[in-house]
């Protein structure tokens, strides 16, 4: 078993996959062992973005190995994020299964503007906010994020699909030309053009570069120029010049270069010499912090009860003018019943505990879509926890809310296709009366020894309530009938048992 102050975090990248473990102390980290293995999971992507086998083999392979180091951790100390690779390729559903039996811990695939809040959090930490608005680069495997803050939450977050293997792919297989670079550096410049204004407009004081390829930039940079401690525009053109002329990176002989950046190198040099181009960079200081300090600070938040899930859900809430009250009595009826089932299904208390965290999310955001329209509201709420870019949030979790919320109201039946899970089913049925109980939107107290439980195989529902106050309450009786008709459908019975 290991102590409660050690975290561990896996950065599953486009490019490398990462797990560091650190010590934590009156919320500093100390780093006690970290492992690395170029897998290069991007590369493994055939042109029709599906994953080959050899790609999937490297990568369970490493993971294995990070599973054997976490051995005695238990699941609130590690934190495993995937990325871009994970996030585009179409068989990556097949992957993650095995992928996390190899681990021993649940992969995250997190969105773009997701990851690149957790860079700036990770950077934010290392480099202390004074009040200078800071610009951050960082250039993966698949993608690259830019980030804008001067405080501890970022003011700008961006992702675009530029990354170092797949530029090197893309454009650097053969013998490296003048003409292959400026290729690679208009397609970079295109592409951050759709951003290049918002970015400018925002403005920053400084820029910062942090992981492999701004990393290996510098170090290069330095190695031909000592006197240089910041990445220059003039500084990445002697190396672009020098490739060209020697026809690879590899011929090219850099001092300072690790071997496993030989082949990502010239990507990674030309989407930042994009960078620097299009938003006008002058100079950029390197820091050593990335994603994976990110996701430890991230992680150490939701220990002190400062989970960035929760101030998302209260940002979405004022954004989508949600009524508070309402919103905290339909999550609240909702965990209470959801109790009440898991109590006669003898659910672990950690189980339990998972999903009453995602039913009060929920019952936190299920009427978000009101704000677009009443009619039919669930379904836009829902889709807007599928798609929208929530802070903390990780996909999967996102797809769980958005379940939970499309499930509430209206035709069971609807679901069929989407739930597979037990306890899916149950956290649906807890939202349904927790908005149904809570119709009227006044403050409500369920009558005494009101109990709902589950059949034994889990099949079936029986709702036990008091006769008189339902007989007072014939809104609510009503609604109840039609619940029972609406899990009939679904070979799941609702019986309502007056007492």
């Amino acid at each position: 078993m290991t102590t409660p102050n050690v975290l561990a975090s896996v950065d599953l990248g486009s490019n490398s996959f990462r797990l560091q473990i650190c010590e934590i102390n009156n919320g500093q980290l100390k780093v006690i062992d970290s492992l690395k293995q170029m897998v290069r999971f991007a590369a493994g992507l055939d042109s029709q973005k599906n994953l080959d086998q050899a790609s999937q083999e490297r990568a369970l392979e490493c993971l294995a190995k990070f599973g054997e180091r976490l051995k005695g951790f238990e699941p609130e100390q590690v934190r495993a994020v995937a990325t871009n690779t994970f996030r585009v390729a179409k068989n990556i559903d097949a992957f993650i299964p095995k992928a996390e039996a190899a681990l021993g811990f649940p992969i995250e695939v997190i969105a773009g503007r997701e990851e690149a809040r957790l860079i700036y959090t990770g950077v934010v930490h290392t480099l202390p906010p004074n009040g200078d608005k800071m610009l951050v680069i960082d250039i993966g495997g698949g993608s690259t994020e830019f980030v804008i803050g001067s405080d501890l939450q970022p003011t700008l977050t961006e992702s675009l699909a530029l990354g170092c293997v797949t530029y090197s792919i893309r454009f650097f297989q053969n013998k490296i030309s003048h003409k292959d670079f400026q290729a690679a550096i208009t397609a970079a410049r295109n592409e951050i053009q759709r951003i290049s204004k918002l970015m400018k407009r925002t403005g920053w004081d400084f820029a910062v570069g942090t992981s492999g390829s701004a990393k290996s930039i510098r170090d290069v940079i330095a190695a031909e120029n000592p006197q240089e401690a910041d990445i220059t525009y003039a500084g990445m053109k002697k190396l672009a010049d020098r490739i060209v002329s020697a026809g690879s990176v590899k011929k090219a002989r850099f001092e300072g270069m690790k071997p496993e950046r030989v082949e990502v190198f010239a990507g990674g040099l030309a989407v930042m010499m994009a960078a620097f181009e299009e938003l006008g960079i002058e100079k950029m200081t390197v820091t050593e912090a990335a994603l994976r300090d990110g996701v430890f600070y991230d992680l150490i938040g939701r220990q002190l009860n400062e989970d960035m899930r929760d101030q998302t859900t209260a940002e979405f809430q004022k954004r989508y003018h949600v009524s508070k009250n309402q919103a905290s009595r339909v999550a609240a009826a909702a965990q209470k019943i959801m109790e009440s089932i898991c109590h006669t299904q003898n659910t672990p208390v950690q189980e339990l505990a998972y999903w009453k965290q995602y039913i009060n999310w929920a019952g936190m955001l299920h009427e978000i879509g009101i704000d677009i329209a009443h009619t039919g509201y669930h379904k836009h709420s829902a889709y807007i926890l599928e798609n929208a870019d929530m802070p903390g949030f990780s996909r999967k979790e996102q797809n769980i809310l958005s379940l939970l919320v499309l499930g509430h109201r209206g035709d069971v039946r609807k679901m069929i296709p989407l739930v597979e899970d037990k306890m899916m089913w149950f956290a649906i049925l807890s939202l349904r009366l927790g908005a149904l109980f809570c119709r009227n939107r006044l403050p409500l107290e369920l009558p005494l020894h009101t109990q709902l439980r589950s059949n034994d195989n889990g099949k079936g529902f029986i709702l036990r309530i008091n006769k008189q106050w339902l007989d007072e309450h014939p809104l609510i009786a009503g609604a109840l009938d039609y619940e029972s008709e609406q899990w009939e459908k679904v070979d799941m019975p609702f019986i309502v048992q007056p007492q």
